[in-house]
Parts: C-alpha cells; structure tokens; sequence
C-alpha cells in the first residue's frame, strides 16, 4: 500500500511540477496599444505650465514611446525609448534612442490616458506617438517639414513614413515596457490621427486627392499593427481665421470633405469635430484646453468603435 501511495505521489508530483513549469512561461501581461500620429497639433503646443494638477503627475500603468520627430532625409527619426507618462512630450521633445528629451509642451496624450483609464479601469495603457509638425500626406506639399507619402523617395529615401516605420519596429521590439520582469503583450486598439492642415494649404489638386492619400495611410498603418479593422478616430481640421484674408487654410474644406468621406466610407473609423469650438495660441495651433479636450474625445471615440 505505501509502494502504491509513493508510485502516486511520484506520479502527481510529475504532473504538476511541468505544469508549474508551463504557468510560469505562458505568464504575461496584456496591454491596450494606440498609435498617434499626424502633424503638430498631434504633436502639441500646449503648456505644461497651463496643465490642471491633475494632468501634472506621472500615470500610474500608461506608458509611452514617441518616436524622434524629424524632417525627410534625416537618419536618426523615429528613435525613442519607453517611458512612464509625463508631461512633455509635446512639440519640442526628443529622443536619441537612450534619452528620452521631454519638452515643455503637451499633446493630446495626457487627457486621452486619463479618459482610457476611466473607461477601461484597472487596465494597462501603451501608447506608440509619432508627429512632425507641418508634414503632409502628398509629398507636393511637404516643403522642409516632410511627407507621409511611402513612394516618395526625396534625395536618400527617408521621408516621414520611414520615420514612422522605425518608431513602430523600435517600439515592439521591447517585450518588457514596464520592466516588471512579465512579458508585455501590446494589443493594438486603435490609431488615432490628427493631420491634414498642410494638404489644405498649397493647392486645390492636393486638398482634392486627401482622401485616397489618408486612405492608403490608414490602411498601412493597420498593416504595420496587423490588424486589418483596426479602428481609426481622425480629428477633423478647423481654422483660427487667424490670418490677412481670414483664412489659414486656403483649400481646407476639400480636406474636411475628405476626412468626412473617410469615415462615412469605413466601417471602423469615427471622426472628432469638436476642433471647431477650440481657441487657438497662435494662427495654427489650439490653446492648452484644446489639447485637452481633444485627447478626451478621441478616447471616448476609440472606445465606442472597440464596443
């Protein structure tokens, strides 16, 4: 009877002891991952100084990575290093890949965090950002600030695309972003775009191709993620006035015509149109509520289209 009882014990012992082995290899942690992009309003020209105490303090369990913002041809974009949350990444920051430069300005990212832990409680939040004031979609319309525009190639090859790209493979390539000693897995739920201002000031025939431009974009996007229905939440351009003939942005209702066809068109993406309530410092960019006001729509956004 003891034989029997040991052989047993002997036999229990080995059938726990590789599944202990498999608990602990299969253990990991889930985390919510958004992608923001687009152009300096995605960038930020908040003031960190203007922010309510609330959005002053680190975040607990929300972690960024924003890639170096950089004109077309430069080698060193979209390098980055993951972070806790934190005022400063607005326009201004930078980053060589180990040092993490915070600015002092913010984007949407601070409320948008804020409101995403409100509606998924007790989650962990990544978010992946690149921005480059003044870029464009059509690369006619890059001047010095760069293009979204994979074909275009410029004098050695890297536009904002590029850019765009080595952020992504930078940022994944980590499977540790909080450093708790878990394996991170990052699941993409959302991409949320704020750009198209520049596409609406040079030309009728560059505001008018804004929405296959933007298509094509948002479509690559998802592919990088992997995720084909990725939901997607753009804000819709507006203008100050802010200027001699009362208008910034000559050719800017063919681009909101676009972003408006944009998401009657795909069945996953919402757009934000709030823009046009908001005050701005300066003839292109929104004041400091602005910015956050416009982080807690876009969150509020990407939830429903995730309902």
């Amino acid at each position: 009877m003891k034989m029997i009882k040991r052989n047993l014990i002997i036999l229990l012992i080995a059938g726990i002891i590789p599944s202990l082995g498999i608990s602990q290899q299969l253990e990991r942690d889930t985390i919510k991952l958004f992608f923001l992009g687009g152009q300096s309003n995605m960038e930020g020209h908040g003031k960190n100084s203007e922010l309510p105490d609330t959005f002053k303090k680190g975040y607990e369990n929300v972690w960024i990575f924003q890639g170096n913002p950089v004109p077309d041809e430069s080698k060193n974009g979209g390098l980055g290093k993951w972070s806790v949350l934190a005022p400063g990444h607005g326009a201004g920051y930078s980053s060589d890949g180990i040092n993490n430069k915070l600015s002092d300005q913010f984007g949407i990212e601070l409320s948008f965090a804020k409101k995403l832990q409100e509606l998924y409680p007790n989650e962990k939040i990544a978010l992946i950002k690149y921005a480059r004031g003044g870029s464009s979609l059509d690369s006619l319309a890059a001047r010095e600030f760069g293009s979204w525009e994979m074909d275009y190639r410029g004098t050695n090859g890297i536009n904002q695309f590029d850019h765009f790209l080595v952020t992504i493979r930078e940022a994944l390539k980590n499977k540790d972003i909080d450093e708790n000693g878990i394996e991170d897995i990052l699941i993409p739920c959302g991409i949320i775009w704020m750009q198209g201002e520049s596409d609406g000031v040079i030309s009728e025939e560059i505001a008018l191709g804004y929405y296959s431009n933007l298509k094509r974009l948002m479509d690559l996007i998802r592919a990088s993620l992997h995720k084909d229905d990725l939901p997607v939440v753009i804000g819709k351009i507006s203008d100050s006035g802010n200027a001699e003939d009362g208008k910034v942005w000559k050719y800017g209702e063919l681009v909101q015509y676009a972003q408006e066809k944009y998401v009657r068109t795909d069945r996953k993406a919402a757009i934000v149109r709030d823009t046009k309530y908001y005050k701005y410092s300066d003839p292109w960019h929104y004041d400091s509520a602005g910015y956050i006001d416009l982080g807690e729509k876009f969150a509020e956004a990407v939830y429903q289209l995730n309902k």
